[in-house]
């Protein structure tokens, strides 16, 4: 077969990887670690190149997993929450759990056991889906809905992924979804060319929460050398169906991610960390804050489910 799957033990991980045995294109998932995506790579002359910031080891995860959530799945809220505070039907909720600027921040099931539900391989492509069952696990989110994750694998370096919200509780549920991956491409974020499909930003707060207000940002709506530019913003797409979101590209490897989106994930949040050595770039359903501000909040209906999806393109 053209693709397939690999179970295997590495850095106290257990993983699984998907590969294209045809072009040695490959992507490792974390399951028991939520979901995380560890690796996308193609290969080099070099070797296997790896566009995926990830962890050493699963100390390192454990450590340092509630700081920076890098692949982290960002569900059921994604950002920020301004002191883990909000109303919903007339009750006051508080999240327990707390980022160090008192804020509860990047949802609940970035470091769940996700387990497998299905794997799939054949010559065109490979498949695994993944389910994690939250119960009212934390008193600021007292519900109880279905995450199941998604990522296939298919030709051209093409890495799918795919979210279905599924609420199973008796009462409608607000829904923001997202993910968090951190992409390098080699050398320092100074030397790389940013386009975003994007000439808006919200404006946000000392604090990084949304005014309410929108600001215009034209910056990177061609593409730019991002230099010495600083980002922790949110950007509103306008990319056209079937266009990229997001493109980066490393002008001395050639080594060029597009990133691509449905209508579903209509924000993108930008972040480049102080290393300089990769940027994090977000694709979400809704604005940080949106249990609170509501931009682009979803409303889910008992038993109902919403889906998101997002695709990744490494060309050389």
């Amino acid at each position: 077969m053209n693709f397939a799957i690999e179970r295997y033990s590495e850095k106290g991980f257990q993983l699984m990887r998907l590969v294209d045995n045809t072009s040695g294109t490959y992507a490792v998932i974390i399951p028991g670690n939520g979901a995380l995506l560890h690796e996308f790579a193609i290969m080099q002359d070099s070797g296997p190149q790896n566009i995926i910031d990830n962890y050493r080891d699963s100390v390192e995860l454990e450590s340092f997993i509630n700081l920076s959530y890098k692949s982290a799945k960002l569900s059921p809220f994604a950002c920020r929450i301004a002191d883990g505070k909000w109303n919903y039907e007339t009750a006051d909720l508080e999240f327990e759990r707390k980022f160090k600027d008192g804020n509860a921040i990047h949802g609940l099931l970035f470091n769940k056991p996700f387990r497998v539900t299905e794997e799939f391989a054949d010559d065109s492509g490979a498949a695994i889906s993944l389910r994690y069952h939250y119960n009212r696990e934390d008193n600021g989110y007292p519900f109880e809905y279905v995450c199941e994750i998604r990522y296939v694998l298919q030709a051209r370096n093409v890495l799918r992924l795919e979210t279905t919200i599924t609420n199973l509780d008796d009462d409608s549920i607000p829904v923001v979804d997202g993910w968090h991956p951190y992409f390098k491409l080699g050398g320092k974020t100074n030397d790389w060319i940013l386009q975003l499909a994007s000439d808006t930003i919200l404006e946000f707060d000392e604090r990084l929460i949304p005014t309410g207000d929108e600001a215009d940002e034209p910056s990177f709506h061609n593409p730019q050398l991002i230099g010495d530019t600083s980002l922790d913003n949110c950007f509103v797409s306008n990319a056209a169906p079937g266009s990229a979101c997001a493109v980066i590209q490393n002008p001395n490897n050639g080594l060029t991610l597009s990133i691509f989106a449905s209508e579903a994930y209509p924000y993108l949040q930008v972040f480049t960390p102080d290393h300089r050595e990769s940027i994090a770039i977000e694709n979400l359903s809704g604005a940080p804050d949106a249990f609170n501000n509501g931009i682009g909040l979803i409303i889910l209906e008992p038993r109902r489910s919403s889906t998101f999806n997002a695709w990744y393109v490494i060309s050389r």
